[in-house]
């Protein structure tokens, strides 16, 4: 017998607040996963993080981490507004990315992220970590065999009770705020995981005095005659969970459906639960991915491919013409 080692990442990480924190927290459970280096606009900052979570080094600057021979692979973790900008820095230094959810604020900027990595040769992925939830994957495996016969809805929300400041990244419109980009993705992958990119799209919106969307909602047909009924908001609690249903019966996602570890099956008037459980806030299998696919030469990963990303971006462009909520941004470029 030969034993299995797997090959040693060199993660970096971009940012230093709470999500990158979550993700440092959960590398370690990924085999192979090295925690390289951290960088921020500060290099006190960054040194702290560093020693926090057992970081090798630490970088006053995004440029830096981006030049460090040492790292693989960055991981994204600023707030929406930077996510172009930064990956582009990565991509320049030439690091393969795992870029925070979403992409970028449209679908143009992310084509150009993507356009970048193939031309560099380099990997490119949106962190939307639901894709990689191993429930998540086992239900979209007993879809595609027929367990629920053909999907006709998916119904999914994903609400916050706030209330949140004037201030607050959700509510600033120069951070890409609003419950769509932030919270909406989670049901559109969802629904896109499903049924793929709709054929209709129609959405109403409730607006913050500082015009990003505070409740949304969004209906989506598909050719197939199925439908998506999905809402998000920064106002309210919601149950945060999802269902879909079929000719042949239904999946119930309890609440926080976009990181789950069960699932209940409804066929034939019986309910069969199925338990999933891991350590950690699971975004160990997103890294784990990416790790996969970096051992494996390939340049996107199939379960967050980026087709799918591009298609959800075009929804939520879509989605913010018809509310009305726009982000005056200058177009980014690489950091020096």
């Amino acid at each position: 017998m030969t034993e299995d080692v797997s090959p040693t990442i060199r993660w970096g990480i971009l940012g230093t607040g709470a999500i990158a924190a979550t993700f440092a927290a959960d590398l370690p459970l990924v085999p192979g996963a090295e925690l390289a280096a951290v960088g921020s606009r500060r290099a006190d900052t960054a040194t702290a993080f560093a020693r926090r979570h057992g970081f090798a080094r630490a970088h006053g600057s995004w440029a830096e981490l981006a030049a460090d021979e040492h790292v693989d692979v960055v991981y994204v973790a600023t707030p929406h507004a930077t996510h172009h900008v930064a990956a582009l820095t990565c991509l320049a230094g030439g690091k393969a990315v795992l870029c925070e959810k979403p992409m970028t604020l449209d679908r143009a900027s992310s084509a150009q992220l993507i356009q970048q990595a193939r031309t560099r040769g380099l990997f490119l992925m949106e962190a939307m970590w639901m894709r990689c939830n191993p429930a998540i994957r086992q239900v979209a495996g007993l879809i595609a065999a027929g367990a629920i016969g053909e999907v006709t809805a998916v119904h999914a929300d994903f609400g916050l009770a706030g209330p949140f400041a004037p201030g607050h990244r959700l509510r600033d419109p120069r951070l890409g705020g609003g419950a769509a980009l932030d919270l909406g993705v989670y049901p559109l992958n969802l629904a896109h995981l499903i049924l793929g990119a709709p054929e209709s799209v129609q959405a109403w919106a409730r607006l913050t005095p500082e015009g990003v969307d505070e409740n949304t909602g969004m209906l989506l047909g598909y050719a197939s005659g199925a439908v998506a009924a999905l809402t998000c908001g920064i106002g309210g609690a919601t149950r945060n969970a999802a269902s879909i249903t079929g000719t042949l019966g239904r999946i119930d996602l309890p609440p926080e459906f976009y990181v789950p570890q069960s699932f209940v099956v409804h066929r034939d008037g019986r309910a069969e639960t199925f338990e999933v459980p891991f350590p950690g806030h699971g975004y160990q299998f997103e890294a784990a991915e990416v790790q996969r696919c970096l051992a494996a030469g390939e340049l996107e990963s199939p379960l967050v491919p980026q087709a799918a990303t591009l298609e959800i971006m075009s929804t939520l462009d879509t989605v913010r013409a018809q509310i009305g909520v726009s982000y005056d941004l200058d177009p980014p470029t690489a950091l020096s």
